[in-house]
């Protein structure tokens, strides 16, 4: 969870402390990752596995 918390914070879309907890503020910020990459597949917020593989590519 900090790992993805870092990489969601090393694209601009993740500006609280790093927690390790999937949070409000986490949930908000894969979303944000989601709609910038237009990736629908996962659900809203959802941290699967289109999000986790463009995520740690475009990190």
């Amino acid at each position: 969870m900090e790992r993805m918390q870092r990489l969601l914070a090393a694209v601009g879309v993740y500006g609280g402390r790093i927690t390790g907890r999937f949070d409000n503020r986490t949930k908000e910020a894969v979303a944000e990752f989601q709609w910038r990459n237009e990736i629908y597949t996962d659900g809203y917020g959802v941290y699967g596995p289109a999000t986790r593989k463009a995520l740690e590519r475009t990190a």
